[in-house]
Protein backbone atom coordinates (compact mmCIF):
# COMPACT_ATOMS: atom_id res chain seq x y z
CA UNK A 1 0.00 0.00 0.00
CA UNK A 2 2.64 2.39 0.87
CA UNK A 3 4.85 1.80 -2.15
CA UNK A 4 1.17 2.23 -4.16
CA UNK A 5 0.84 5.79 -2.70
CA UNK A 6 4.52 6.90 -3.29
CA UNK A 7 3.50 5.97 -6.77
CA UNK A 8 0.61 7.84 -6.69
CA UNK A 9 2.07 11.04 -5.63
CA UNK A 10 4.84 10.37 -7.93
CA UNK A 11 2.33 10.53 -11.13
CA UNK A 12 0.17 13.23 -9.61
CA UNK A 13 3.23 15.71 -8.82
CA UNK A 14 3.94 15.04 -12.28
CA UNK A 15 0.50 15.89 -13.78
CA UNK A 16 -0.29 18.81 -11.38
CA UNK A 17 2.81 20.66 -10.46
CA UNK A 18 5.74 22.23 -12.40
CA UNK A 19 8.27 19.94 -13.93
CA UNK A 20 11.97 20.94 -13.91
CA UNK A 21 13.49 18.85 -17.50
CA UNK A 22 17.33 17.63 -17.69
CA UNK A 23 19.66 18.64 -14.62
CA UNK A 24 18.16 21.93 -13.69
CA UNK A 25 20.09 22.16 -9.98
CA UNK A 26 22.96 22.82 -12.18
CA UNK A 27 22.30 25.80 -14.53
CA UNK A 28 18.87 27.19 -12.99
CA UNK A 29 17.97 30.24 -11.56
CA UNK A 30 15.32 30.55 -8.87
CA UNK A 31 12.23 32.59 -9.55
CA UNK A 32 9.80 33.11 -6.74
CA UNK A 33 6.38 33.20 -7.39
CA UNK A 34 3.61 33.33 -4.71
CA UNK A 35 4.15 30.01 -3.15
CA UNK A 36 5.26 28.18 -6.10
CA UNK A 37 9.01 28.03 -7.47
CA UNK A 38 9.82 27.94 -10.88
CA UNK A 39 12.89 26.84 -12.72
CA UNK A 40 14.29 28.46 -15.35
CA UNK A 41 16.58 26.59 -17.60
CA UNK A 42 19.34 28.78 -18.61
CA UNK A 43 21.91 26.46 -20.82
CA UNK A 44 20.46 23.67 -22.92
CA UNK A 45 20.85 20.25 -21.91
CA UNK A 46 21.19 18.90 -25.56
CA UNK A 47 23.62 15.83 -25.68
CA UNK A 48 26.37 16.35 -27.31
CA UNK A 49 25.68 14.99 -31.18
CA UNK A 50 27.75 16.25 -34.10
CA UNK A 51 26.89 15.72 -37.62
CA UNK A 52 28.49 12.49 -38.46
CA UNK A 53 29.40 11.47 -34.79
CA UNK A 54 27.50 8.57 -32.83
CA UNK A 55 24.82 9.36 -30.39
CA UNK A 56 25.34 8.55 -26.28
CA UNK A 57 21.51 7.08 -26.60
CA UNK A 58 23.29 3.46 -26.72
CA UNK A 59 25.86 3.96 -23.62
CA UNK A 60 23.13 2.51 -21.51
CA UNK A 61 20.32 0.80 -23.90
CA UNK A 62 18.35 -1.43 -21.04
CA UNK A 63 18.33 1.53 -18.85
CA UNK A 64 15.88 3.45 -21.09
CA UNK A 65 14.04 -0.01 -22.30
CA UNK A 66 11.00 0.32 -19.85
CA UNK A 67 10.87 4.30 -19.38
CA UNK A 68 8.03 6.41 -20.20
CA UNK A 69 8.82 9.00 -22.16
CA UNK A 70 6.15 11.69 -20.97
CA UNK A 71 3.75 11.94 -17.83
CA UNK A 72 0.85 12.75 -20.23
CA UNK A 73 0.99 9.47 -21.49
CA UNK A 74 -2.61 7.87 -21.29
CA UNK A 75 -1.20 4.33 -19.98
CA UNK A 76 1.24 5.07 -17.54
CA UNK A 77 2.46 2.09 -15.60
CA UNK A 78 4.87 1.72 -12.85
CA UNK A 79 4.96 -2.09 -12.68
CA UNK A 80 8.47 -4.39 -13.53
CA UNK A 81 9.10 -7.61 -13.13
CA UNK A 82 12.22 -8.33 -10.91
CA UNK A 83 14.04 -9.85 -14.26
CA UNK A 84 13.34 -6.15 -15.70
CA UNK A 85 14.61 -4.33 -12.86
CA UNK A 86 17.77 -6.40 -12.41
CA UNK A 87 18.11 -5.91 -16.38
CA UNK A 88 17.74 -2.08 -16.14
CA UNK A 89 20.24 -1.69 -12.78
CA UNK A 90 22.89 -4.33 -14.58
CA UNK A 91 23.16 -2.75 -17.51
CA UNK A 92 26.01 -0.64 -16.95
CA UNK A 93 27.90 -3.24 -14.87
CA UNK A 94 31.74 -3.26 -15.19
CA UNK A 95 34.78 -5.50 -13.06
CA UNK A 96 38.16 -5.78 -13.15
CA UNK A 97 40.29 -8.18 -11.15
CA UNK A 98 44.00 -7.12 -11.39
CA UNK A 99 46.38 -9.74 -12.53
CA UNK A 100 50.08 -9.32 -11.83
CA UNK A 101 51.65 -9.20 -15.46
CA UNK A 102 54.67 -7.20 -14.54
CA UNK A 103 56.59 -9.35 -12.42
CA UNK A 104 56.66 -6.97 -9.65
CA UNK A 105 54.50 -8.41 -7.09
CA UNK A 106 50.80 -8.12 -6.37
CA UNK A 107 49.07 -5.52 -7.01
CA UNK A 108 47.26 -2.85 -3.46
CA UNK A 109 44.07 -3.08 -6.46
CA UNK A 110 42.54 -6.24 -5.23
CA UNK A 111 39.72 -5.79 -7.72
CA UNK A 112 36.89 -3.00 -8.81
CA UNK A 113 33.11 -2.93 -9.65
CA UNK A 114 30.87 -0.16 -11.07
CA UNK A 115 27.85 0.48 -12.37
CA UNK A 116 25.69 3.51 -13.52
CA UNK A 117 22.16 4.86 -13.90
CA UNK A 118 20.96 7.30 -15.57
CA UNK A 119 18.42 9.91 -15.07
CA UNK A 120 18.90 12.66 -17.76
CA UNK A 121 18.56 11.61 -20.95
CA UNK A 122 21.42 11.24 -21.94
CA UNK A 123 23.36 10.37 -18.95
CA UNK A 124 25.64 13.14 -18.16
CA UNK A 125 28.47 11.08 -16.23
CA UNK A 126 31.27 9.33 -16.87
CA UNK A 127 34.12 6.87 -15.25
CA UNK A 128 37.31 6.06 -16.27
CA UNK A 129 39.30 3.77 -14.46
CA UNK A 130 43.22 2.65 -16.33
CA UNK A 131 46.43 0.63 -15.25
CA UNK A 132 49.75 2.93 -15.95
CA UNK A 133 51.93 1.44 -18.33
CA UNK A 134 55.09 3.23 -17.91
CA UNK A 135 54.72 4.31 -14.48
CA UNK A 136 53.36 2.42 -11.86
CA UNK A 137 49.66 2.29 -9.83
CA UNK A 138 46.00 2.58 -11.40
CA UNK A 139 43.95 5.10 -12.32
CA UNK A 140 40.24 5.68 -11.14
CA UNK A 141 37.90 8.47 -12.01
CA UNK A 142 34.21 9.82 -11.64
CA UNK A 143 33.18 12.73 -13.39
CA UNK A 144 29.77 14.33 -13.21
CA UNK A 145 29.15 16.80 -16.27
CA UNK A 146 26.58 19.38 -16.22
CA UNK A 147 24.53 21.56 -19.10
CA UNK A 148 24.76 18.50 -21.62
CA UNK A 149 27.25 15.09 -21.30
CA UNK A 150 29.86 16.75 -23.63
CA UNK A 151 32.64 18.58 -20.79
CA UNK A 152 32.41 14.86 -18.29
CA UNK A 153 32.79 13.28 -21.89
CA UNK A 154 35.87 14.94 -22.56
CA UNK A 155 37.33 15.02 -19.08
CA UNK A 156 36.70 11.44 -18.88
CA UNK A 157 38.64 10.41 -22.41
CA UNK A 158 41.48 12.77 -21.68
CA UNK A 159 42.37 13.47 -17.85
CA UNK A 160 43.78 10.35 -17.02
CA UNK A 161 46.02 10.31 -19.94
CA UNK A 162 47.10 13.99 -18.66
CA UNK A 163 47.85 12.62 -15.24
CA UNK A 164 49.90 9.87 -16.63
CA UNK A 165 52.21 12.10 -18.50
CA UNK A 166 53.03 14.24 -15.97
CA UNK A 167 54.00 11.17 -13.57
CA UNK A 168 56.27 10.30 -16.93
CA UNK A 169 60.27 10.16 -16.41
CA UNK A 170 62.16 12.79 -18.65
CA UNK A 171 63.24 9.61 -20.78
CA UNK A 172 59.71 8.50 -21.46
CA UNK A 173 58.58 11.53 -22.64
CA UNK A 174 61.81 11.99 -24.93
CA UNK A 175 61.14 8.15 -26.21
CA UNK A 176 57.50 8.73 -27.32
CA UNK A 177 58.23 12.00 -28.58
CA UNK A 178 60.85 10.56 -31.16
CA UNK A 179 58.62 7.89 -31.97
CA UNK A 180 55.93 10.37 -32.71
CA UNK A 181 58.52 12.20 -34.91
CA UNK A 182 59.72 9.40 -36.57
CA UNK A 183 56.03 8.05 -36.84
CA UNK A 184 56.68 4.80 -34.76
CA UNK A 185 54.29 3.24 -32.74
CA UNK A 186 54.13 4.50 -29.43
CA UNK A 187 54.11 2.33 -26.51
CA UNK A 188 50.69 2.74 -24.63
CA UNK A 189 50.41 5.40 -22.06
CA UNK A 190 47.58 3.43 -20.35
CA UNK A 191 45.56 0.24 -21.07
CA UNK A 192 42.05 1.85 -20.35
CA UNK A 193 39.17 -0.97 -18.68
CA UNK A 194 35.86 -0.25 -20.15
CA UNK A 195 32.33 -1.27 -20.49
CA UNK A 196 31.38 -2.08 -23.78
CA UNK A 197 29.02 0.56 -23.85
CA UNK A 198 30.82 3.53 -22.64
CA UNK A 199 31.09 6.39 -25.33
CA UNK A 200 34.18 7.25 -27.15
CA UNK A 201 34.47 10.01 -30.07
CA UNK A 202 36.93 8.35 -32.36
CA UNK A 203 36.61 10.84 -34.51
CA UNK A 204 38.24 13.60 -32.62
CA UNK A 205 40.81 10.87 -31.06
CA UNK A 206 43.75 12.32 -33.12
CA UNK A 207 43.23 15.99 -31.98
CA UNK A 208 43.18 14.65 -28.26
CA UNK A 209 46.54 13.54 -28.80
CA UNK A 210 47.76 15.95 -30.64
CA UNK A 211 47.02 18.32 -27.63
CA UNK A 212 48.38 15.83 -25.52
CA UNK A 213 52.00 15.85 -26.87
CA UNK A 214 51.89 19.67 -26.47
CA UNK A 215 51.80 18.96 -23.01
CA UNK A 216 54.70 16.63 -23.21
CA UNK A 217 56.39 18.79 -24.98
CA UNK A 218 56.01 21.65 -22.50
CA UNK A 219 56.99 19.16 -20.02
CA UNK A 220 60.25 18.63 -21.76
CA UNK A 221 61.37 22.34 -21.84
CA UNK A 222 60.84 22.75 -18.55
CA UNK A 223 63.92 20.48 -18.45
CA UNK A 224 63.23 19.20 -14.81
CA UNK A 225 64.15 15.96 -12.73
CA UNK A 226 63.31 13.59 -10.83
CA UNK A 227 59.78 15.86 -12.41
CA UNK A 228 56.53 16.38 -10.20
CA UNK A 229 55.69 15.05 -6.95
CA UNK A 230 51.92 12.69 -7.40
CA UNK A 231 50.11 15.52 -5.86
CA UNK A 232 51.70 17.99 -8.11
CA UNK A 233 51.65 16.03 -11.16
CA UNK A 234 47.71 15.47 -10.23
CA UNK A 235 47.15 19.33 -10.22
CA UNK A 236 49.28 20.22 -12.96
CA UNK A 237 47.31 17.95 -14.92
CA UNK A 238 43.69 18.91 -14.18
CA UNK A 239 44.49 22.67 -14.46
CA UNK A 240 46.48 21.88 -17.64
CA UNK A 241 43.26 20.25 -19.35
CA UNK A 242 41.25 22.77 -18.46
CA UNK A 243 43.34 25.45 -19.70
CA UNK A 244 43.22 23.16 -22.91
CA UNK A 245 39.63 23.26 -22.90
CA UNK A 246 39.19 26.68 -22.93
CA UNK A 247 41.97 27.03 -25.73
CA UNK A 248 40.95 24.81 -28.16
CA UNK A 249 37.70 26.78 -28.36
CA UNK A 250 39.26 29.88 -29.23
CA UNK A 251 41.55 29.00 -31.70
CA UNK A 252 40.73 28.66 -35.31
CA UNK A 253 38.98 25.67 -36.56
CA UNK A 254 38.10 24.96 -40.21
CA UNK A 255 36.75 21.49 -39.37
CA UNK A 256 33.25 21.66 -38.52
CA UNK A 257 32.94 18.70 -36.16
CA UNK A 258 35.80 19.75 -34.03
CA UNK A 259 34.70 23.50 -33.81
CA UNK A 260 31.02 21.81 -32.93
CA UNK A 261 32.70 19.49 -30.46
CA UNK A 262 35.27 22.33 -28.56
CA UNK A 263 32.16 24.96 -28.33
CA UNK A 264 29.66 22.15 -26.41
CA UNK A 265 32.73 20.79 -24.01
CA UNK A 266 33.66 24.61 -22.55
CA UNK A 267 29.98 25.66 -23.21
CA UNK A 268 28.94 22.87 -20.49
CA UNK A 269 30.98 21.75 -17.20
CA UNK A 270 31.77 18.37 -15.03
CA UNK A 271 33.33 18.07 -11.81
CA UNK A 272 36.07 15.43 -11.13
CA UNK A 273 37.04 13.06 -8.77
CA UNK A 274 40.35 10.72 -9.80
CA UNK A 275 41.69 8.15 -6.91
CA UNK A 276 45.82 6.86 -7.96
CA UNK A 277 46.40 3.95 -6.09
CA UNK A 278 50.25 2.92 -6.30
CA UNK A 279 50.84 0.10 -3.64
CA UNK A 280 50.03 1.52 -0.02
CA UNK A 281 49.73 5.46 -1.55
CA UNK A 282 46.47 6.60 -2.58
CA UNK A 283 45.91 9.84 -3.74
CA UNK A 284 42.65 11.51 -4.42
CA UNK A 285 42.21 14.42 -6.75
CA UNK A 286 38.73 16.39 -6.04
CA UNK A 287 37.57 19.29 -8.16
CA UNK A 288 33.65 19.87 -7.52
CA UNK A 289 31.15 17.55 -5.42
CA UNK A 290 31.71 13.95 -6.68
CA UNK A 291 33.22 12.45 -3.12
CA UNK A 292 35.71 9.30 -2.20
CA UNK A 293 35.16 7.35 1.12
CA UNK A 294 37.35 4.88 2.41
CA UNK A 295 35.65 1.82 4.17
CA UNK A 296 37.86 0.90 7.41
CA UNK A 297 37.89 -2.18 9.63
CA UNK A 298 38.66 -1.93 13.22
CA UNK A 299 40.38 -4.13 15.14
CA UNK A 300 37.03 -4.67 17.13
CA UNK A 301 35.12 -5.60 13.98
CA UNK A 302 33.22 -2.35 13.66
CA UNK A 303 33.70 -0.05 10.41
CA UNK A 304 34.49 3.43 9.87
CA UNK A 305 34.44 5.45 7.41
CA UNK A 306 36.76 8.10 6.18
CA UNK A 307 36.45 10.81 3.50
CA UNK A 308 38.70 11.96 1.53
CA UNK A 309 37.54 14.72 -0.14
CA UNK A 310 35.19 17.96 0.32
CA UNK A 311 32.50 18.71 -1.60
CA UNK A 312 33.20 22.09 -3.10
CA UNK A 313 29.77 24.31 -3.37
CA UNK A 314 27.79 27.08 -0.79
CA UNK A 315 27.91 24.88 1.84
CA UNK A 316 31.11 24.59 2.47
CA UNK A 317 32.71 27.06 4.74
CA UNK A 318 36.52 26.62 3.44
CA UNK A 319 35.42 27.31 -0.61
CA UNK A 320 33.31 30.47 0.74
CA UNK A 321 35.64 31.87 2.53
CA UNK A 322 38.87 30.91 -0.57
CA UNK A 323 36.36 33.00 -3.15
CA UNK A 324 35.91 35.64 -1.25
CA UNK A 325 39.95 35.83 -0.72
CA UNK A 326 39.87 35.97 -4.90
CA UNK A 327 37.34 38.51 -5.15
CA UNK A 328 36.52 42.45 -3.87
CA UNK A 329 34.71 42.63 -0.89
CA UNK A 330 31.72 44.61 -2.62
CA UNK A 331 31.31 41.07 -4.47
CA UNK A 332 30.51 38.68 -1.12
CA UNK A 333 26.75 38.78 -1.02
CA UNK A 334 26.75 38.27 -4.40
CA UNK A 335 28.97 35.30 -5.04
CA UNK A 336 26.87 33.06 -3.63
CA UNK A 337 22.82 32.82 -3.93
CA UNK A 338 20.53 30.63 -3.11
CA UNK A 339 23.75 28.35 -2.16
CA UNK A 340 24.93 28.49 -5.93
CA UNK A 341 27.79 30.50 -7.35
CA UNK A 342 26.27 33.67 -8.69
CA UNK A 343 23.10 32.33 -8.10
CA UNK A 344 23.40 29.33 -10.88
CA UNK A 345 26.18 26.49 -10.34
CA UNK A 346 25.75 24.32 -7.21
CA UNK A 347 29.80 23.21 -7.53
CA UNK A 348 32.11 25.95 -7.09
CA UNK A 349 34.45 23.93 -9.04
CA UNK A 350 35.02 22.70 -12.60
CA UNK A 351 36.17 21.91 -15.90
CA UNK A 352 34.66 23.95 -18.34
CA UNK A 353 32.01 26.16 -17.76
CA UNK A 354 33.39 29.07 -19.52
CA UNK A 355 30.84 31.52 -19.01
CA UNK A 356 31.88 31.62 -15.36
CA UNK A 357 35.96 31.50 -16.07
CA UNK A 358 36.11 34.32 -19.23
CA UNK A 359 35.60 38.06 -19.66
CA UNK A 360 31.97 38.94 -21.20
CA UNK A 361 34.04 40.24 -23.95
CA UNK A 362 36.02 37.09 -24.48
CA UNK A 363 32.64 35.27 -24.58
CA UNK A 364 30.84 37.56 -27.08
CA UNK A 365 33.84 37.31 -29.44
CA UNK A 366 33.79 33.38 -29.28
CA UNK A 367 30.14 33.01 -29.47
CA UNK A 368 30.12 35.79 -32.13
CA UNK A 369 32.24 33.44 -34.71
CA UNK A 370 30.72 30.49 -34.21
CA UNK A 371 28.20 30.11 -36.61
CA UNK A 372 26.73 27.06 -35.14
CA UNK A 373 25.73 28.19 -31.87
CA UNK A 374 21.95 28.27 -31.95
CA UNK A 375 21.60 24.86 -33.59
CA UNK A 376 24.10 23.25 -30.74
CA UNK A 377 21.68 25.19 -28.05
CA UNK A 378 24.51 27.13 -26.79
CA UNK A 379 22.86 29.67 -24.53
CA UNK A 380 24.29 32.74 -24.53
CA UNK A 381 23.92 33.99 -20.84
CA UNK A 382 26.14 36.29 -18.94
CA UNK A 383 24.99 36.16 -15.14
CA UNK A 384 24.15 39.47 -12.82
CA UNK A 385 26.81 40.42 -10.77
CA UNK A 386 29.64 39.56 -13.33
CA UNK A 387 32.82 41.51 -12.82
CA UNK A 388 35.28 39.99 -11.51
CA UNK A 389 36.17 36.24 -13.63
CA UNK A 390 37.38 33.91 -13.27
CA UNK A 391 34.41 32.63 -10.72
CA UNK A 392 35.12 28.75 -11.15
CA UNK A 393 38.51 27.02 -11.44
CA UNK A 394 39.57 23.50 -12.00
CA UNK A 395 42.22 23.19 -9.53
CA UNK A 396 41.58 20.23 -7.71
CA UNK A 397 42.48 19.83 -4.17
CA UNK A 398 44.62 16.24 -3.45
CA UNK A 399 44.44 14.39 -0.37
CA UNK A 400 46.96 11.22 0.21
CA UNK A 401 46.59 7.81 2.52
CA UNK A 402 48.95 5.24 3.05
CA UNK A 403 46.75 2.56 3.37
CA UNK A 404 46.56 -0.06 6.33
CA UNK A 405 45.75 -3.32 6.26
CA UNK A 406 42.60 -2.18 7.69
CA UNK A 407 41.62 -0.41 4.72
CA UNK A 408 39.41 -2.73 2.30
CA UNK A 409 37.80 -0.64 -0.30
CA UNK A 410 37.46 2.58 -1.78
CA UNK A 411 34.05 4.13 -3.00
CA UNK A 412 34.13 6.76 -5.38
CA UNK A 413 30.94 8.33 -6.68
CA UNK A 414 28.87 11.26 -8.14
CA UNK A 415 26.58 13.34 -6.35
CA UNK A 416 23.45 11.29 -7.28
CA UNK A 417 24.26 8.53 -4.83
CA UNK A 418 25.52 10.87 -1.95
CA UNK A 419 22.12 12.86 -2.22
CA UNK A 420 20.35 9.47 -1.07
CA UNK A 421 22.70 7.57 0.85
CA UNK A 422 25.35 9.18 3.34
CA UNK A 423 29.14 8.38 4.15
CA UNK A 424 28.18 5.87 7.11
CA UNK A 425 25.39 3.75 5.16
CA UNK A 426 27.64 3.18 2.01
CA UNK A 427 30.14 1.92 3.80
CA UNK A 428 27.63 -0.06 5.73
CA UNK A 429 26.29 -1.12 2.66
CA UNK A 430 29.68 -2.28 1.03
CA UNK A 431 31.06 -3.95 4.61
CA UNK A 432 27.57 -5.91 4.82
CA UNK A 433 27.70 -7.04 1.03
CA UNK A 434 31.48 -8.48 1.62
CA UNK A 435 30.18 -9.97 5.02
CA UNK A 436 27.50 -12.00 2.72
CA UNK A 437 29.80 -12.99 -0.17
CA UNK A 438 32.45 -14.33 1.81
CA UNK A 439 29.72 -16.42 3.84
CA UNK A 440 28.71 -17.69 0.92
CA UNK A 441 32.08 -18.98 -0.27
CA UNK A 442 32.26 -21.82 1.82
CA UNK A 443 28.75 -23.39 0.77
CA UNK A 444 29.90 -23.17 -2.89
CA UNK A 445 32.99 -25.55 -2.23
CA UNK A 446 31.56 -28.87 -3.37
CA UNK A 447 32.02 -31.71 -1.76
CA UNK A 448 33.22 -35.16 -3.72
CA UNK A 449 31.37 -37.46 -5.27
CA UNK A 450 29.14 -34.39 -6.39
CA UNK A 451 25.09 -35.73 -6.80
CA UNK A 452 22.06 -33.98 -8.11
CA UNK A 453 20.76 -34.30 -4.38
CA UNK A 454 23.44 -32.54 -2.92
CA UNK A 455 23.78 -29.90 -5.10
CA UNK A 456 19.47 -29.29 -4.85
CA UNK A 457 19.99 -29.02 -0.89
CA UNK A 458 22.89 -26.49 -1.63
CA UNK A 459 20.58 -24.73 -3.61
CA UNK A 460 17.34 -24.39 -1.44
CA UNK A 461 20.79 -23.63 1.25
CA UNK A 462 21.13 -20.46 -0.71
CA UNK A 463 17.70 -19.62 -1.61
CA UNK A 464 16.68 -19.39 2.08
CA UNK A 465 19.86 -17.33 3.23
CA UNK A 466 17.87 -15.11 0.73
CA UNK A 467 22.10 -15.40 -1.40
CA UNK A 468 20.64 -16.22 -4.11
CA UNK A 469 19.38 -12.71 -5.40
CA UNK A 470 22.45 -11.00 -3.91
CA UNK A 471 24.34 -8.48 -6.54
CA UNK A 472 27.24 -9.52 -7.47
CA UNK A 473 28.60 -6.18 -8.51
CA UNK A 474 28.59 -3.86 -5.48
CA UNK A 475 28.18 -0.88 -7.44
CA UNK A 476 25.04 -2.35 -8.74
CA UNK A 477 23.55 -3.29 -4.92
CA UNK A 478 24.93 0.35 -3.76
CA UNK A 479 22.30 1.90 -6.75
CA UNK A 480 19.39 -0.54 -5.60
CA UNK A 481 19.65 0.98 -2.19
CA UNK A 482 20.35 4.20 -3.24
CA UNK A 483 17.04 4.75 -5.36
CA UNK A 484 14.80 2.01 -3.68
CA UNK A 485 14.96 2.08 -0.03
CA UNK A 486 12.19 2.96 2.47
CA UNK A 487 11.99 4.60 5.85
CA UNK A 488 13.57 1.50 6.99
CA UNK A 489 16.24 0.94 5.19
CA UNK A 490 14.99 -1.86 3.26
CA UNK A 491 14.48 -1.85 -0.87
CA UNK A 492 11.32 -1.86 -1.49
CA UNK A 493 10.57 -3.52 -5.11
CA UNK A 494 7.56 -1.48 -5.84
CA UNK A 495 9.22 1.71 -5.07
CA UNK A 496 12.63 0.88 -6.87
CA UNK A 497 10.06 -0.12 -9.84
CA UNK A 498 8.42 3.27 -9.93
CA UNK A 499 11.75 5.16 -9.72
CA UNK A 500 12.93 3.45 -12.72
CA UNK A 501 9.72 4.01 -14.92
CA UNK A 502 10.05 7.32 -14.69
CA UNK A 503 9.71 9.21 -17.51
CA UNK A 504 12.53 11.54 -18.68
CA UNK A 505 10.42 14.59 -18.14
CA UNK A 506 10.26 13.76 -14.32
CA UNK A 507 12.97 11.59 -13.68
CA UNK A 508 15.55 14.50 -13.06
CA UNK A 509 12.94 15.68 -9.80
CA UNK A 510 13.52 12.25 -8.05
CA UNK A 511 17.04 11.87 -8.79
CA UNK A 512 20.22 12.48 -10.28
CA UNK A 513 22.40 10.44 -12.74
CA UNK A 514 24.29 8.08 -10.65
CA UNK A 515 28.25 6.46 -10.95
CA UNK A 516 29.82 4.31 -8.64
CA UNK A 517 33.19 2.58 -8.37
CA UNK A 518 34.18 0.70 -5.59
CA UNK A 519 38.03 -0.37 -5.37
CA UNK A 520 38.76 -3.30 -3.30
CA UNK A 521 42.65 -3.55 -1.88
CA UNK A 522 44.26 -6.25 -0.88
CA UNK A 523 44.90 -6.69 2.91
CA UNK A 524 47.84 -9.25 2.22
CA UNK A 525 50.10 -7.58 -0.20
CA UNK A 526 49.65 -4.31 2.30
CA UNK A 527 50.30 -6.34 4.92
CA UNK A 528 54.00 -7.94 3.35
CA UNK A 529 54.95 -3.84 2.23
CA UNK A 530 55.05 -3.55 6.20
CA UNK A 531 56.45 -6.42 6.89
CA UNK A 532 59.29 -5.74 4.46
CA UNK A 533 60.28 -2.81 5.91
CA UNK A 534 60.27 -3.83 9.47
Amino acid sequence: MMSRTVSSLILSSARNSIVCQGKGRWYSICIPNRNKIKWKLLVSRTPLLPAGGCSVDSAVPLQRAFRHTSTEEEHFSFQLSPSQINDILRAGELSHKTLDLSGKGASSVLRFESNQLASNSPMEDRRSAATCLQTAGMLFGVFDGHAGSACAQAVSERLLHYIAVSLMPRRSLEEIELAVESMKPVRPILQRHRHPNDVEYREITSWYFENLRVYWQHLLDLDTEPGFSLEEAMVCAFKRLDSDISLEVQAPQENELMRNIALQVAFSGATACVAHVDGVHLHVANTGDCRAVLGVHEEDGTWSTLPLTRDHNACDEFEIRRLKREHPRSEEKTLFVNDRLLGILMPSRAFGDVQLKWSKELQHSVLENSCDVEALNIYQYVPPNYHTPPYLTAEPEVTYHKLRSKDKFLVIASDGLWEMLSNEKVVKLVAGHLTELNVQKPQLTFKKPVNLGYMHNLLLQRKSRGLASLDRNIATHLIRHAIGSNEYGEVDPEKLAAMLTLPEDLARMYRDDITVTVVYFNSDTIDTYYRDRE
